[in-house]
C-alpha cells in the first residue's frame, strides 16, 4: 500500500510515524487514532488515484482540511487524505460573483481574495484563520451570518468530487438554476466525506457591504432580544448580518483568557447581543460633511431610541474598524472560552427562533437537576436559533455525561428542535443519530451510503450509527 501512495503522490508527500502524528487528533481533542498514512494530492487526478487504490486494497480514506470539526469526523485508523497542497483560488469572477476554489482553500484567503475585488464570501466563524472548504462544505458549516446569507449550502453553486468507486464527478458549472435530477451537490455538502472526497468548489459572493453598523447591546431579559431584532430588520430593510448572544458569564470566563481583554460595558448585564448591519446603497455608506456614517448614524439613533424607552440597558457603538474587530473578537472566542476547563460536553442544538429562552431555561433547571455543581459556558446565534450550550460536569462518569445529553436532547426534541446545528456528527453524536433521528431517515441514509459505498472505504464509523 505505501509503496502505491508514493507512486502516486511522492515520497515527501506521503507521511508516517512522527510526522503523521499531527493528524492523530484534531481541534477538538475527543478521539485520537494513528493515520496508517498522510497523504496529500497536488491534484483531483491523484485523489482519484488513491481512491481507486483504496477500493482495490480495502483500506479506509479519511478526507480532511484544516483540521478544526469538534465532532472527531477527521480521525481515524485510515489513510489520511489532507489537502493542504490543494489549496488554490483558482478564480474571482467579479460579474458573475463567484469564486472558483480547490478543497484545501482557506477560508480567510477566500475571504482577502474576494474582499480585494470588491466581493465578500459571507461564511464566517471563529475558525476562519485554518477551516478549508472541504471541511466547512464537509460539515455544512454555519457561522454567524446565516440570518442574511444562509449556512454554506445556499453558497455552494457548483462541486467537483471523487466518489467511492474513484470516477470524478464535475458539478461546477456555477448554474443558480439546473433542475436536471438528484442534486449530488447537497447531497455531498454535509456527508463529513462518508458518501466521496469534494475537491473543489464554485462558491457564491456577494457585494462587499460600503459600511458595516456594529453595536454591542446590554439587556436585562432575553425574551426582550427577538422583538428587537425584529424591528431592526424593519427599520434597515433586513441588513441585519449577524445578532450573537452572550450571557454575562460567558464575558466573565472570556476575561479569563487573557488579562488585555475588557468587558463590553462599565457594569455586567445578563444578556449581551452582538448586532451588526451590512450597507451597500452609498445613501447608507457615504460619510456626511462630520465624517459620520449615515448607517452607523442611524444605528446609535435607534439604540438611543431605545435606552430612553428602557427596552435595553446599554449599548456600546463601533466607531471605526478596531473597535468593530475588538466586539467580534469576543465572540469569535467560543471556542477557546468552552476550551477553558477539561471534561466538557459540547451540545450544539438549533430550535425555533422564539424558544431559545425557553430551552435555556429548562436546560438550566434539568442541569441543576442531574448535576447541581457542573457549570456552562452559553453563545448563541440567536438570529438563526442555533444555541451552543456547554457543559463542564463534575463527574467523568461516561454515564452522567450520557444522562446530561440526553435530558438536553429531550428538551430539543420537544420543541421541535435538532441536537445537531452546525458543528456535524462525526463520532460525537453517532448516540444521538441512533436516539434521536427518524428511523426512516436513517435506513434512507444508510441506503445511500451502501450503494455509493459499498466497501466502507469512506470515512468509515463517522455520521451514520451501526446498524
Amino acid at each position: 500500500m505505501i509503496d502505491r501512495l508514493i507512486a502516486i503522490v511522492g515520497e515527501k508527500n506521503l507521511l508516517r510515524g512522527a510526522d503523521a502524528a499531527p493528524y492523530a487528533v484534531d481541534i477538538s481533542a475527543m478521539r485520537r487514532a494513528e493515520p496508517l498514512a498522510v497523504v496529500r494530492p497536488a491534484d483531483t487526478a491523484e485523489v482519484a488515484a488513491v481512491v481507486k487504490l483504496a477500493n482495490e486494497l480495502r483500506f479506509p480514506v479519511i478526507p480532511v482540511g484544516g483540521r478544526t470539526g469538534l465532532c472527531g469526523a477527521g480521525v481515524g485508523e485510515a489513510v489520511i487524505l489532507s489537502f493542504e497542497r490543494m489549496a488554490a483560488i483558482r478564480e474571482i469572477r467579479v460579474d458573475a460573483q463567484v469564486a472558483v476554489v480547490e478543497a484545501g482553500a482557506i477560508l480567510q484567503d477566500i475571504h482577502d481574495a474576494a474582499e480585494a475585488r470588491g466581493l465578500v464570501f459571507p461564511l464566517t466563524f471563529g475558525a476562519k484563520g485554518s477551516a478549508r472548504v472541504g471541511g466547512f462544505l464537509g460539515t455544512n458549516a454555519g457561522g454567524s451570518n446565516v440570518l442574511r446569507h444562509g449556512n454554506t449550502r445556499d453558497l455552494v453553486l457548483g462541486l467537483e468530487a471523487v466518489l467511492p468507486d474513484g470516477e470524478i464527478v464535475d458539478l461546477m458549472s456555477g448554474l443558480h438554476k439546473n433542475n436536471s435530477g438528484y442534486d449530488l451537490r447537497h447531497l455531498l455538502i454535509g456527508a463529513e466525506g462518508t458518501l466521496g472526497v469534494i475537491t473543489a468548489a464554485t462558491l457564491k459572493l456577494r457585494p462587499r457591504p460600503g459600511a458595516y453598523a456594529t453595536a454591542m447591546i446590554g439587556m436585562e431579559n432575553l425574551s426582550d432580544a427577538l422583538p428587537l431584532l425584529n424591528e431592526v430588520q424593519r427599520e434597515t430593510g433586513g441588513l441585519v448580518e449577524a445578532f450573537e448572544y452572550m450571557p454575562d458569564s460567558y464575558v466573565a470566563d472570556y476575561l479569563k483568557l487573557d488579562p488585555a481583554h475588557r468587558r463590553p460595558f462599565d457594569r455586567p448585564h445578563p444578556v449581551n447581543i452582538l448586532i451588526e448591519i451590512g450597507a451597500l446603497a452609498p445613501r447608507d455608506c457615504t460619510p456626511d460633511g462630520t465624517g459620520a456614517v449615515p448607517i452607523v448614524a442611524d444605528l446609535e439613533e435607534l439604540l438611543g431610541r431605545y435606552l430612553e424607552e428602557g427596552r435595553i440597558a446599554d449599548a456600546v457603538v463601533a466607531r471605526n474598524e478596531a473597535q468593530r474587530r475588538e466586539l467580534w473578537a469576543r465572540r469569535e472566542a467560543a471556542a477557546e472560552v468552552a476550551s477553558l476547563r477539561p471534561n466538557r460536553i459540547t451540545n450544539d442544538v438549533a430550535v425555533p427562533l422564539d424558544r431559545v429562552e425557553t430551552f435555556l431555561t429548562r436546560a438550566d433547571a434539568v442541569l441543576r437537576e442531574v448535576d447541581p455543581g457542573a457549570g456552562t459556558t452559553v453563545v448563541a446565534h440567536l438570529g438563526d436559533g442555533n444555541v451552543h450550550y456547554t457543559v463542564w460536569p463534575t463527574s467523568e462518569d461516561p454515564a452522567c455525561k450520557d444522562e446530561i445529553m440526553e435530558r438536553v436532547e429531550d428538551i430539543v426534541l420537544d420543541l421541535g428542535g435538532s441536537f445537531s446545528a452546525e458543528h456535524g456528527i462525526g463520532t460525537a453524536k453517532l448516540s444521538s443519530m441512533a436516539r434521536r433521528k427518524d428511523p426512516a431517515a436513517l435506513a434512507a441514509m444508510r441506503a445511500i451510503k451502501r450503494a455509493l459505498d459499498p466497501l466502507n472505504i469512506m470515512n468509515p464509523g463517522k455520521l451514520l450509527p451501526p446498524e
